[in-house]
């Protein structure tokens, strides 16, 4: 599966413990990521990660061109709800893309081990079922 790693810039510590916990899953995937973020993961971990612009620079958007083309599948996005964003429209637009083409989509460390579980144990399998499919 093609999973794509973000997180606003207090929450970068949080995704790179995600990562460490889970490497053994995520290591198994393609990993797409925003630019620092996807950095501070592969200098932590290791993990092959392919890194798109910074968020605020459009990496969110290269990554929303991803799920509009159904090239994503999945996306952990460890959003800061207290600070304000100078990019939220950016932001906004990723988060109606992954509703828009069933994206399943974690802004949470809660819901992205559930995730993360689901992939461990196969349960997310439904995605390959849905590529190529449009619901609208």
């Amino acid at each position: 599966m093609n999973i794509a790693l973000i997180a606003h810039d207090k929450k970068k510590q949080t995704i790179i413990n995600f990562a460490l916990a889970y490497k053994h899953v995520l290591e198994k995937h393609q990993l797409f990521a925003t630019g620092t973020t996807g950095k501070l993961i592969t200098e932590e971990t290791g993990l092959a990660i392919h890194r798109f612009l910074s968020g605020p620079l459009g990496g969110d958007q290269q990554i929303g061109a991803m799920i509009a083309n159904n090239e994503m599948d999945m996306v952990i996005f460890f959003r800061d709800p207290l600070t304000a964003q100078p990019h939220e429209p950016d932001v906004s637009a990723l988060i109606r893309l992954c509703d828009v083409h069933q994206i399943p989509l974690a802004t949470n460390i809660s819901s992205a081990e559930i995730f993360i579980h689901g992939l461990e144990h196969g349960s997310l399998d439904w995605r390959k079922i849905m590529k190529g499919k449009k619901e609208y």
